[in-house]
């Protein structure tokens, strides 16, 4: 019943990935084409085609797509497979209808701007793609199977694969529109991190101090934030003590430290990047305050 659970296919998903894939077309039809950007991966390979041979991306799009559909099922499962699917068939529609419709103007004069433009609506749009489960064909594919198999990061393994597809467009660009383009592949795997972790990350406190106890209940008291007090043995002492661990806004480690200096000056503090949080209890939401608090 489990395995069924995790299998089910998601309609918010579908359209979520529909709604990525048209940002990311939108952006390779009105920004990258118009102002002679490549782009990394199949989708720099259909740009490649299109500039030599004149083919249309939607239809390339598809093609070179089959062979990594049979590795996606090897590898991501059914229900991967369905999504992934879904994502190439959904980014050829964007691709071929976004040739149809009226577009705005090139943007000739600034190729910075471009190529800003270029790589924060590709990252966004693919960064929705893949917190909804779903690839968008191509090298995603291979970038999530290296994410699930190495825990590399989907921006960093997409930029090494995008930058060995500019190295094969410059049969149709020249160094100065492939260094814009590599602006753009670097904005946009910062973007597609930033869209699957969320605006920022958390802050995680791990408190070595003599007080555990004065120390969580002010943090809980002045924060509303849960604490947990951790078993630990010292390395050298090997005396049992007692650790604080906490989640908090990155607005609010400057109090946390400040309620540190008051209960334990001594205290070793260890503060960590964190950039998910799952389960009850330990959301880093900011709470809820009333301006006046009862005593």
């Amino acid at each position: 019943m489990e395995t069924t659970n995790l299998e089910r296919i998601s309609i918010r998903d579908l359209i979520m990935i529909a709604i990525g894939t048209g940002m990311y077309g939108w952006g390779l039809i009105n920004v990258n084409i118009p102002n002679d950007l490549a782009e990394g991966g199949i989708s720099g390979i259909t740009l490649i085609l299109r500039a030599l041979f004149n083919w249309n991306p939607a239809y390339t799009n598809l093609l070179l797509n089959v062979p990594l559909l049979f590795i996606g099922y090897r590898i991501l499962g059914r229900r991967a497979l369905i999504y992934t699917i879904w994502g190439i068939a959904s980014l050829s529609f964007w691709l071929w209808l976004w040739q149809v419709v009226p577009t705005p103007p090139a943007l000739h004069h600034d190729m910075l701007i471009a190529g800003i433009i270029a790589g924060i609506i590709a990252g966004f749009g693919l960064g929705i793609v893949f917190r909804f489960g779903g690839t968008s064909g191509g090298s995603d594919v291979v970038a999530r199977i290296v994410e699930q198999k190495f825990s590399i990061p989907i921006g960093r393994t997409m930029f090494i694969l995008d930058a060995c597809v500019l190295l094969l467009s410059l049969v149709y660009i020249d160094i100065v529109h492939m260094m814009y383009t590599l602006i753009a592949s670097f904005v946009f795997s910062q973007v597609v991190s930033m869209t699957q972790r969320g605006a920022y990350d958390a802050r995680s406190f791990m408190i070595f101090t003599q007080y555990p106890e004065e120390m969580s209940h002010a943090i809980m008291d002045e924060l509303d934030r849960g604490t947990s007090l951790l078993k630990a043995e010292g390395g050298y002492s090997h005396r049992d003590q007692r650790v604080v661990y906490a989640v908090v806004d990155p607005s609010e480690v400057s109090t946390v430290r400040r309620i540190v200096d008051q209960v334990d000056p001594k205290a070793f503090v260890s503060i960590f990047t964190t950039q998910e949080q799952l389960g009850e209890g330990f959301s880093y939401l900011r709470p809820k305050k009333s301006i006046f608090k009862l005593k």
